[in-house]
């Protein structure tokens, strides 16, 4: 069993910034505080492949973590699947961006949790927690990325 959650925000950047700025996970303290600390663990730019790893704090445990990017579409989509497994995983997630006739970018961000042995148990109020976060997570997306 696993659960969803997804959020879109507007952000007034163009499609190839708020891309590049994406593909690049040591970029996620920037919007995620949750993320203590990432590293990207494998050579050359970011593709199908590239590996990182994270140390997250959540419900006051910090834990590691470790993402493979799956699906790199330059400038419209990015895929992700957790390899680590810790008692929520995020079994897959991405980005999907569209441009604007402004010259701004539409975002849809998501993840797909999944609970593991015990985690199981904790699976549900781990995604209600997410979902009743993921419009304010996508919004500190926008901030970060505009500021730059």
């Amino acid at each position: 069993m696993s659960g969803q959650f997804e959020a879109e925000v507007e952000i007034d950047r163009p499609i190839e910034q708020v891309f590049e700025f994406l593909a690049d996970g040591e970029n996620d303290p920037k919007f995620s505080p949750r993320v203590m600390a990432i590293k990207k663990t494998t050579g050359g730019p970011t593709s199908v492949g590239t590996v990182y790893r994270s140390v997250v704090k959540d419900a006051g445990m910090k834990t590691r973590r470790e993402f493979r990017i799956t699906t790199y579409s330059p400038p419209t989509r990015i895929r992700w699947e957790e390899t680590s497994k810790n008692l929520i995983t995020g079994a897959e997630g991405g980005y999907d961006l569209t441009p604007l006739p402004d010259g701004h970018t539409q975002l849809r961000v998501y993840n797909v949790l999944e609970g593991h042995g015990v985690g199981k148990l904790l699976e549900g109020i781990a995604v209600g927690a997410a979902r009743k976060d993921a419009d304010a997570f996508a919004r500190r997306i926008k901030t970060a990325v505009e500021a730059g």
